[in-house]
């Protein structure tokens, strides 16, 4: 991203991204606004948790989860419905004050996986149909008011991918 112009610059408020966000402005010169909207779901008793410890501390509800994932499934958690429409909101948001040129945003997984839902238009519910790992790039372009999704998970940038587990 170094030397790279940006029409506009986005990231969650959450530390994770917001610290990424800061390391990329730095190389390319620009100061990221952190946008509460492009926060990560929040996964209520499962926040933080790797999925052994789900498994073995909310069978019922992992069990509903893996025969077919859910966000409503998750105890505490932040309903698909809300979350959906929060992150719908924040790039409708984003779109309206960047009709023309490149805009970056820094996010979380599940924000990414929403977005490119809404571009073939199917609500995410917790499906995860598109690889998406730390520091990868996907890009949504849009022309005309029209979404393509002309990139998901690139991690050519990085010298090596690392994977996790951890849902949160």
């Amino acid at each position: 991203m170094a030397g790279r112009r940006f029409a506009g610059f986005y990231t969650s408020d959450l530390k994770r991204a917001a610290e990424t966000a800061q390391l990329i402005g730095e190389a390319a010169g620009a100061e990221p606004t952190p946008m509460p909207e492009l926060r990560e779901i929040y996964l209520g008793e499962w926040e933080g948790l790797r999925t052994a410890d789900i498994a073995e501390r909310y069978p019922q509800a992992w069990a509903g989860w893996q025969e077919e994932p859910d966000w409503d499934l998750v105890p505490g958690g932040e309903r698909a419905a809300l979350f959906e429409a929060r992150v719908a909101a924040a790039l409708e948001s984003i779109y309206k004050r960047h009709d023309q040129g490149d805009v970056l945003v820094v996010t979380h997984g599940g924000v990414i996986q929403v977005a490119l839902h809404s571009v073939v238009g199917r609500a995410s519910r917790g499906l995860f149909p598109f690889k998406i790992q730390n520091a990868s790039i996907s890009v949504i372009e849009r022309n005309h008011g029209r979404a393509v999704v002309s990139g998901v998970n690139d991690i050519a940038h990085l010298e090596s991918g690392s994977e996790t587990d951890v849902l949160a």
